[in-house]
């Protein structure tokens, strides 16, 4: 595991609801559902859309763009076009910060 990366307030990403942060070249988002965190990369492997600005149902993102769905635990491809999964990574709630290990 790599060093943990502060993203943002933990109060920044409300319950049911998700958000995209750059860290470095990438952007890694975060989801919140039902007071559970999940980190990810934040861009779909099919057409390279933000999937920050798609759905959430439960665990799964569905991507704005083709419909493509990913689930938040494991970053496999659950549905539609994308070839390829996600990276998901481990993401907590420290002194008020949402924090992330990148490897």
């Amino acid at each position: 595991m790599g060093e943990p990366v502060i993203l943002c307030p933990a109060d920044a990403v409300p319950d049911q609801q998700m958000k995209a942060f750059p860290v470095g070249s990438d952007q890694i988002a975060v989801a919140r559902v039902d007071g559970e965190l999940y980190a990810f990369d934040d861009t779909c492997t099919h057409a390279a859309c933000s999937l920050a600005d798609g759905e959430l149902e439960g665990a799964t993102v569905i991507c704005p763009c083709h419909m493509g769905q990913f689930d938040l635990k494991t970053g496999e491809v659950l549905d539609g076009p994308p070839p390829d999964p996600i990276s998901v990574y481990p993401v907590q709630e420290t002194d008020g910060k949402l924090t992330v290990e990148l490897d």
